[in-house]
């Protein structure tokens, strides 16, 4: 488990930083234009006031939400500083339902998305983040503590999941050359994984939560699961720095 907080950690701390390089200058120097460095589906439209403005908010949510995510797996923060806890807790629940909303709007309004099974999948992450997220405000207010850190868990899990497409198309393109992987986002990789990407995490953090209660040999089984987990992240975390975010920074 340390492992693969580890490579998270430094996965999303690299997604942090582009965020803040890319998106916070950008949007604090009124270059929303510079936006359109980067390949993306839908970034800066000349006349579009309201859907540039909903995707600055959407951009600088994102850091605010990923920071606390983050804070929230520190189990020494709940025990020792739990004030800090609860109110970042709050924060990463509240960013993350802009997030959500936001994203809704983005793809059934302002029209951002490659294809239809995309936005369905985009949408359904979208909707798993409320769901989650309500539940885990609600056994807080219970202080239902261990159900709670479950509705959590599950919240982080599907709030990364453009952290997770990401890391996983640089894997998938390192160890396959880009099999399956189209222009327009219609391949067959490109069509599961736009749904794999929050769902396979989710079902990977529900046998943990099952091995957590297991016996010993689920739990070693697991063990080795996260190891093979952590490789894969701390791979694709370097490599999309590396060929996508860093260039988008330095262009």
């Amino acid at each position: 488990m340390r492992g693969w907080f580890a490579a998270t950690v430094l996965g999303q701390g690299l997604f942090i930083a582009f965020i803040l390089l890319f998106y916070y200058t950008s949007v604090f120097s009124g270059d929303f234009a510079a936006w359109n460095a980067k390949p993306m589906i839908t970034g800066y439209v000349e006349g579009d006031g309201t859907g540039n403005q909903q995707f600055a908010l959407h951009v600088l949510a994102a850091a605010i939400m990923t920071s606390c995510g983050l804070l929230q797996l520190v189990p020494q923060i709940r025990t020792r500083w739990p004030v800090l806890h609860r109110w970042s807790g709050r924060m990463f629940l509240a960013m993350a339902v802009i997030l959500s909303i936001g994203g809704l709007w983005l793809v059934w309004v302002r029209g951002s998305y490659m294809t239809i099974p995309g936005a369905i999948a985009i949408s359904m992450d979208g909707l798993l983040i409320l769901w989650f997220g309500t539940m885990a405000w609600i056994t807080a207010r219970q202080r239902n503590f261990a159900t709670h850190r479950r509705w959590a868990l599950r919240t982080f899990i599907v709030a990364s999941g453009v952290w997770f497409m990401r890391v996983g198309y640089v894997v998938w393109g390192v160890l396959t050359g880009g099999a399956g992987i189209e222009r327009g986002l219609s391949g067959p990789f490109d069509l599961f994984w736009a749904f794999a990407t929050h769902l396979l995490p989710l079902a990977v953090l529900e046998l943990y939560l099952r091995a957590e209660r297991g016996s010993p040999m689920a739990q070693r089984a697991m063990a080795g699961g996260l190891w093979l987990a952590m490789v894969l992240i701390l791979g694709g975390s370097l490599g999309v720095w590396y060929f996508r975010w860093w260039p988008a920074i330095t262009a």
